[in-house]
């Protein structure tokens, strides 16, 4: 079986978690596929949204301990997580979580490390690794506190404690609460808006709040001129004018269009 199944459809690729025997628990193979995937995906030009999701009735229950302690020291396993939620959160796509089930652990930090979380009524969240007698890891200590505020960080974990999605939407941890039955229509509008989007520009708008989180008025400001400029060097704000102009709905695609540098281009290269 497939620990990590990936599938492309219109712009988007939806990585699923699949393990549901295990609640889709994540093991040294699933961490290498996943980093494998990440990479991919960031590198495949035609890959324009990203949907984490999991198999069967759980998003993910965290790193697989039921094999007990591995003879691997916990430096190097470590090292892949790291390589792992990094890879996520430096995805220049945007990247949509859609969580059925339980998404506990490290599980629940790679849903908040996408950048929109879309959960069914039955979601359920925990920061566990208290319970574990470990801390948190896959991004979590740095994403708590900047999304929800101190305390609330030391609540969910130190308490570890279980909420669900309602609970997680009103402290601004999940981003919508949609039925069960309507959650893959849901979440495919949503990419379908965002693969219509311009490329550049969404790439330039996530760094720049991701970026903006830790830095100065100044060094935000000198980040927007400089998005802005890489912006106006697509074909993408000529055609959003034109298309403004006749009526229409934009045609975005990301394209190099500055005045005099059409000579000797690829294809590959637009």
């Amino acid at each position: 079986m497939t620990v990590l199944r990936t599938d492309d459809a219109d712009g988007v690729r939806t990585l699923t978690l699949n393990r549901p025997h295990r609640k889709n628990a994540i093991d040294a193979e699933l961490w290498d596929a996943l980093r494998a995937a990440l990479e991919a995906a960031g590198r495949d030009r035609g890959v324009r949204a990203l949907v984490l999701t999991g198999a069967g009735d759980a998003f993910c229950s965290g790193a697989d301990i039921s094999q007990g302690l591995s003879a691997v020291h916990p430096v190097y396993r470590m090292r892949t997580l790291t390589e792992v939620t990094l890879l996520l959160h430096e995805l220049p796509v945007p990247t949509v979580a859609k969580v059925t089930g339980v998404a506990v652990g490290a599980g629940w930090n790679l849903a908040l490390g996408c950048d929109l979380v879309v959960a069914t009524p039955r979601a359920r969240f925990s920061q566990i690794f208290t319970r574990r007698g470990l801390s948190p890891d896959c991004g979590g200590s740095w994403l708590l506190p900047r999304l929800v505020g101190l305390q609330q960080a030391k609540r969910l974990a130190l308490l570890a404690e279980t909420i669900d999605a309602e609970q997680a939407r009103a402290l601004g941890l999940v981003t919508w609460v949609v039925a069960e039955d309507e959650a893959d229509a849901f979440v495919d509008g949503l990419t379908a808006r965002l693969v219509a989007g311009a490329p550049v520009a969404l790439a330039q708008t996530k760094a720049l709040l991701d970026e903006g989180a830790t830095a100065t008025l100044r060094e935000a400001l000198a980040g927007e001129a400089r998005a802005q400029a890489a912006n106006f060097a697509t074909a993408d704000v000529r055609e959003a004018y034109a298309a403004f102009a006749d009526g229409r709905e934009a045609h975005f695609t990301g394209a190099w269009a500055v005045p005099g540098t059409g000579a000797g281009r690829r294809k590959d290269e637009e």
